[in-house]
C-alpha cells in the first residue's frame, strides 16, 4: 500500500533486487547512487542510521515527537511522565520521542527491538541486545553480524524493525544506561496489535505493536502514580494483509 501511494503522488519507485532486498538493502542501494551520481542525487533517509551528518538531523526533525509529548504531559498532568516507550529498528520515532527527555533524569526510556521468533534464535533483529561493534552504513554502531564481521540476515514480523544496526545515537544511550532497551517477539507483537484493534479500535502499525506489547510486562513493575507514554508510531493499513496472513484468515473471503 505505502508503494502505491508513493507511485499515486508521482513518485518513481525503484525496488532493492540485491541481498535480502530489506531495509538494509534499499540504504546500500540509496547509498550507491548517491556516491555515483553527486551532482543530481540526493540522498534522504527517514531514519537515524547512515553517515554524518544524516542521523543527527533525522533526529532533530523527529524530535517535535518529543516536544510535544513533554508539552501535553505537563499541560494536562502537570509533571513529566514516568516512562516513554518506543519501538526501535533503526530508531527514528524513539529518538524523536527519547530526545527531548534525556536530561530528565527522571523519565526512564525504554526502547523495545524486534525479538522475532526469540533472542536465543537467529531470528530477531534485536542490535542494541545481542548485537556487538562494528561499521555498518559509515557509522559505528551494535551491529548483528557473524565473527567474521558479515553482517548477519535480520527477522521480524515488521518490515520497519527489519534491520540489522541500529541509530548511533541509541548506541550511545544504551553504553550509557540512559536507555533500557528490551525485546519483544512476532508473536507477543500480533497478540498486542489485536489487543488494541479490539480494546481501542485502533489499527496500529506492526512496529508499534511491538512498543505496546512491552506494556504488558511492564505494568507489574508500576505503581498507581506512574505515568507511561508508548510512542504509536504509525497506522496499521500497511500491515493488515501481512497480519491476515499470520492470523489465518482467508484473504479471498468475501463475507
Amino acid at each position: 500500500p505505502n508503494v502505491a501511494r508513493m507511485r499515486m503522488l508521482g513518485a518513481e519507485v525503484r525496488p532493492a533486487t540485491s541481498g535480502s532486498q530489506t531495509l538494509k538493502d534499499a540504504t546500500n542501494e540509496a547509498i550507491r547512487d548517491w556516491i555515483n551520481n553527486p551532482e543530481d542525487t540526493h540522498y534522504i533517509i527517514g531514519s537515524v542510521v547512515g553517515p554524518h551528518p544524516y542521523p543527527g538531523m533525522v533526529r532533530d526533525f523527529h524530535a517535535v515527537i518529543g516536544e510535544e509529548t513533554k508539552s501535553a504531559c505537563q499541560e494536562r498532568f502537570g509533571r513529566l511522565p514516568s516512562h516513554v516507550v518506543a519501538c526501535v529498528g533503526g530508531g527514528s520515532n524513539a529518538i524523536g520521542m527519547f530526545y527531548p527527555f534525556i536530561e530528565n533524569s527522571e523519565v526512564q526510556l525504554i526502547g523495545v527491538e524486534a525479538a522475532g521468533y526469540g533472542l536465543e534464535s537467529d531470528k530477531h533483529s534485536a542490535s542494541l541486545t545481542k548485537g556487538t561493534d562494528g561499521v555498518f552504513h559509515a557509522s559505528h554502531i551494535k551491529v548483528l553480524q557473524e565473527n567474521g564481521g558479515q553482517v548477519k540476515l535480520p527477522h521480524s514480523i515488521s518490515a520497519g524493525l527489519d534491520y540489522p544496526g541500529v541509530g548511533p545515537e541509541h548506541c550511545h544511550l544504551h553504553k550509557t544506561g540512559r536507555a533500557t532497551y528490551v525485546g519483544v517477539t512476532d508473536k507477543e507483537a500480533l497478540d498486542a496489535f489485536q489487543r488494541l484493534c479490539k480494546l481501542e479500535g485502533i489499527v496500529p502499525a506492526l512496529e508499534s505493536a511491538h512498543a505496546i506489547a512491552h506494556l504488558e510486562k511492564l505494568m507489574p513493575t508500576l505503581s498507581k502514580d506512574d505515568l507511561v507514554v508508548i510512542n504509536l508510531s504509525g497506522r496499521g493499513d500497511k500491515d493488515v494483509y501481512s497480519v491476515a496472513k499470520h492470523l489465518g484468515y482467508d484473504l479471498g473471503d468475501k463475507g
